[in-house]
């Protein structure tokens, strides 16, 4: 007996709940790892012990988003065998060789150095423990490297052959470098990067607001900002030509979230409005002439193809990833803009000072993560009713069980995640609520440039009170020199 509509919709709940949990935490591991090299590097090059500081604040936190991120994908491993059978049987040939080498490539580099840049500094020396360091920012990479490349196939999928039913290899370059893996690459390591670029920053604003003399807070902030001033236009443009790809190879996505229902020449670009899958409609549209063509097509009077050109059953649901979109999108926008703020700031020596921006950075310290999750949202549910676009449809991928089976693991799943994540997430809180320090950890050969004459900084010198002055000649100081 074919499973219910009933049991699909919970499956693929379930499936959508545990990743939206996941990916989190892999993002964070990304950002996080090459945030450390970079931290560590500069240590190790300038001898600022701020530098340190903020390496070692971070450190824990990292190992405890790289646990949890360990543990919830193996949830995900276990629920292709459970709910999605259909899937792992058909398309196993193809994904489950590219999720053997994430872990043989990926997760043995991760694993393999996490001791040594956890606990290694007084052991190993600090040249090589940069380097292991170091590999495991390159094994989070990697990590993104496999996973893209098997989530891209199923988006673009090529290089193979049905047999039985089944997809069969038959070219490994042409099934990793899809046409939509590097673009789908470079978006979501940018993205990685952007999420944790402003978590750094509203700690780093947070404790600023308290102490504006704290100055490994003044290094995450500033780190933060210039990342966000450089990298979020750059995602921008990635975004761009990532929706240029989209339109050539999935143009029922792009139809659904841009909310066009109709192909006509000089395509407007939809702000705002509603999908209505009923009457094939976007109600409340609010629209700008030829804006949409510009973008999609880059001529005036390009047009794309309207849902309405797509039959009913191969339609994506367009309201949740229409919506999802714009928030990304809205968001991409504000971050870039919070990066220009920061420029203008501190071309006034300013930066410091500025307790609105400050206040702005903490709001957006989630920002990048609900994007992260909104794109996701828009590329999963966008490629509906497929699982492998094109050639395999979520309906036939599913499991036959019957939906109180799925629905008793749906509700675990929830009561679980809420217990487990929901330590994980209040712990990882409470160690950034902890303000960073200069104070050095460990014996006195841990810090390379001894000789250079390494004072206490402006926190340490003096009582918090004394360091609040809005004017004073040390914020002056500072601005011009972070």
């Amino acid at each position: 007996m074919p499973p219910s509509v009933d049991a699909l919709f919970l499956a693929r709940t379930q499936f959508g709940f545990t990743i939206a949990f996941h990916i989190i935490f892999p993002a964070m591991s990304i950002g996080l790892a090459s945030y450390l090299a970079v931290l560590e590097g500069a240590w190790l090059f300038t001898g600022k012990p701020a530098y340190l500081a903020v390496f070692r604040y971070w450190l824990t936190i990292f190992a405890v988003v790289f646990g949890v991120g360990v543990v919830s994908g193996l949830v995900m491993s276990y629920e292709f065998g459970t709910n999605w059978a259909g899937f792992a049987y058909r398309a196993g040939p193809v994904v489950g060789p590219l999720m053997g080498y994430e872990v043989l490539t990926a997760f043995f580099l991760e694993s393999g150095f996490l001791g040594v840049m956890l606990f290694g500094m007084t052991r190993v020396g600090p040249k090589l423990h940069f380097l292991a360091t170091v590999l495991v920012a390159i094994g989070t990479l990697l990590s993104a490297f496999w996973i893209l490349a098997a989530n891209s196939w199923m988006q673009t999928p090529q290089g193979f052959e049905m047999v039985d039913g089944r997809f069969v290899p038959t070219d490994w370059l042409s099934i990793i470098f899809n046409p939509s893996f590097p673009y789908r690459l470079v978006h979501m390591v940018l993205a990685a990067y952007l999420s944790v670029a402003f978590i750094v920053g509203a700690v780093g604003a947070w404790h600023l607001l308290r102490d504006p003399g704290n100055e490994p807070a003044r290094l995450m902030a500033s780190m933060a900002l210039w990342m966000a001033c450089i990298v979020a236009p750059i995602q921008i443009l990635a975004g761009d030509a990532h929706g240029v790809n989209t339109l050539k190879h999935q143009p029922a996505k792009i139809a659904a979230l841009e909310g066009d229902w109709e192909s006509k020449p000089g395509q407007p670009l939809i702000l705002f409005g509603m999908p209505n899958m009923k009457t094939e409609t976007t109600d409340y549209a609010v629209e700008i002439p030829h804006l949409g063509a510009l973008i999609l097509t880059h001529t005036w009077n390009g047009s794309i193809r309207g849902l309405k050109e797509f039959a009913r059953e191969d339609r994506p649901f367009s309201p949740l990833i229409f919506w999802a979109f714009r928030v990304m999108v809205g968001l991409g926008v504000l971050m870039a803009l919070t990066g220009f703020a920061s420029l203008a700031l501190r071309a006034r020596h300013s930066l410091y000072r500025a307790r609105w921006l400050h206040r702005l950075m903490v709001a957006m310290g989630p920002s990048g993560l609900i994007a992260l999750l909104c794109g996701w949202t828009v590329t999963e549910v966008g490629r509906q009713p497929y699982t492998v676009y094109g050639h395999l449809r979520t309906a036939d991928s599913v499991s036959p069980i019957a939906a109180p089976g799925v629905a008793t693991s749906l509700a675990a799943f929830g009561v679980v995640y809420l217990i487990v994540f929901g330590a994980a997430m209040v712990f990882v809180l409470r160690l950034m609520a902890r303000p960073p320090s200069l104070a050095t950890e460990g014996p006195a050969k841990d810090k390379p440039h001894r000789s250079a004459g390494i004072t206490p900084g402006p926190a340490q010198r003096q009582p918090a009170s004394t360091t609040t002055g809005n004017t004073s000649a040390r914020d002056d100081r500072h601005d011009r020199h972070d």
